[in-house]
């Protein structure tokens, strides 16, 4: 009786089928969407075997993101599609703090993939990475969330917030792929594995993504709140900690102000602790980075600093570096 009970299951109520048909759903639809970019002339480009790295379109007018470190050194490059177009590209911006950049493909009707809301993820979903590693065109690979939230330092310092940590196999020429959901939306990009490691990859979340294109697309470039002044972390005296009631243990000391900044305009001082921004407390300079990040420059801040011993408001009208 069992055996004939299992022998009339049908083939989609296998777990494993159920997975495949998920993950072959996904790559049908974001599949058509990725590309192999290319740096340098047309010739090295035809003549490259793997290129510099991967990309997804995401506008149907063409726009695609990738990697900044896949096209850090140029503002042209060309794009080849699975169905075997080659087109050309160039750079419409770049965000090395978060290791992005905007292309637009130099064609039209080109397939696009769409940008997925990362508030649907959950740890342990089930994500699939589409590239081109090594030069192997489409390669896909499969795993799960491992963790969301995570904490990544781009090449140029800034800490990226709310990287997604999954377990899809990623290797040299998967940066600037998209990782998708099952539902074949593009949950984040691509960017970096951990030497010697397996199974740990890291995706900038679509979130971050589509605000760096909406940036780029509609002002040409990332804008991020400055203040001007060079900075340290500071541990903070515990019994001061006590005496002021703050709610943290460390700060960002002020160790001098650039000339014509926003702070050399204010009243902040080399030797100021800042402690909070607009009441937020502040433990740390990428705490600092973090805070800024959600002010667009022209934004009036009250920053909390404590000078010698004394708890201090000081208003400062951030605005974008030079």
């Amino acid at each position: 009786m069992a055996d004939s009970a299992t022998s009339e299951l049908s083939p989609r109520s296998d777990p494993l089928d159920a997975y495949s048909a998920a993950v072959v759903g996904a790559v049908e639809r974001v599949g058509p969407a990725v590309v192999s970019v290319y740096v340098g002339s047309a010739a090295e480009a035809e003549q490259a075997r793997g290129g510099a790295g991967s990309g997804v379109v995401v506008t149907p007018d063409g726009y695609l993101l990738t990697n900044e470190h896949v096209v850090q050194r140029v503002q042209e490059a060309r794009v080849a599609f699975v169905d075997g177009r080659s087109v050309p590209a160039v750079v419409t911006g770049r965000d090395p703090a978060t290791d992005l950049a905007v292309l637009r493909a130099q064609a039209g009707s080109l397939p696009y993939a769409r940008l997925a809301s990362d508030e649907r993820l959950r740890a342990g979903q089930l994500v699939v990475a589409v590239g081109n590693p090594f030069g192997f065109e489409s390669t896909v690979s499969a795993g799960v969330v491992s963790a969301l939230g995570r904490s990544l330092r781009s090449r140029h310092g800034r800490l990226i917030e709310g990287v997604v940590q999954h377990s899809a196999a990623l290797n040299p020429g998967n940066s600037g792929g998209p990782l998708t959901d099952a539902a074949g939306s593009v949950a984040g990009i691509n960017t970096a594995i951990i030497a010697m490691a397996q199974g740990i990859g890291f995706a900038i979340p679509a979130s971050t993504a589509q605000w760096v294109l909406t940036e780029i697309l509609t002002q040409g470039r990332v804008r991020r709140a400055w203040l001007g002044v060079a900075a340290r972390d500071r541990p903070l005296d515990l019994r001061l900690v006590r005496a002021l009631g703050l709610t943290v243990a460390r700060a960002v000391e002020v160790l001098s102000r650039e000339a014509q900044g926003p702070a050399a305009e204010s009243d902040l001082r080399p030797g100021d602790l800042i402690v909070a921004v607009n009441d937020e407390p502040v433990d740390g300079i990428d705490a600092l980075h973090r805070r800024l990040s959600r002010v667009p420059p022209g934004t009036t801040l009250t920053l909390k600093v404590v000078r010698r011993t004394h708890l201090v408001d000081i208003a400062l009208a951030v605005r974008e570096p030079p």
